[in-house]
């Protein structure tokens, strides 16, 4: 099995624009006392830290690339050409309106031109964008783009079905509310009938 390795440029990094984490951690002292809490107190002394620190992993897609993750395809397919799914992935994200969770699942579908991925580098391209923040049509937008300027397939399928903390926490308070996005390129969009099986397979149609 032959792999090959390539490398995607992305836009170039703002690292040298970012506070430090002592700015990062003033900032959220800020906050606690906007909130009316006392930042001195016991229990929040080390919160500055532990937010700074979780907000680093949480939002982590920041400096992940695709083409790290797409990157790499294998030739040896034995004549298949069919739609290869990676379905249910697991997500967590935050809207870029209110910096609140987005909970969901993504499913990701293509058709092969000649190479295939790594099952798991789907979900990981998933995460990439998903530790960022999002819409969720943006974040739809974006899987599928990035399948298919990195990998050319003859087709992409990308829908994803989540809650929006933005709407249970606040605001209408719709605590069983979800959204459905999709995005449907090449095959996916020319084919109804390989559309109408990928929505099949991933449960939203009969």
């Amino acid at each position: 099995m032959e792999a090959v390795v390539k490398k995607f440029p992305e836009p170039a990094s703002t690292d040298e624009q970012r506070p430090s984490r002592e700015e990062a951690e003033e900032a959220v002292r800020t906050l606690l006392r906007w909130m009316g809490e006392d930042p001195h107190r016991e229990g929040l002394l080390e919160t500055p830290a532990r937010v700074v620190k979780a907000y680093g992993e949480l939002f982590g897609g920041y400096k992940m690339e695709a083409g790290d993750v797409l990157g790499r395809t294998f030739e040896e397919v034995s004549g298949y050409e069919d739609m290869v799914l990676v379905k249910d992935i697991d997500f967590h994200s935050h809207c870029e309106h209110h910096m609140v969770p987005i909970i969901g699942k993504a499913h990701v579908a293509y058709v092969p031109s000649g190479r295939v991925l790594g099952l798991s580098k789907i979900a990981r391209l998933v995460d990439i964008y998903a530790r960022r923040l999002q819409t969720q049509e943006s974040m739809t937008a974006q899987i599928a783009t990035a399948m298919e300027s990195l990998l050319k397939p003859k087709g992409v399928a990308v829908l994803i079905d989540a809650s929006h903390l933005c709407m249970s926490m606040r605001g209408i308070r719709s605590k069983d509310a979800t959204t459905i996005t999709s995005a449907f390129h090449g095959e996916f969009r020319d084919d109804k009938e390989l559309a109408q099986r990928f929505m099949r397979l991933v449960g939203q149609a009969s």
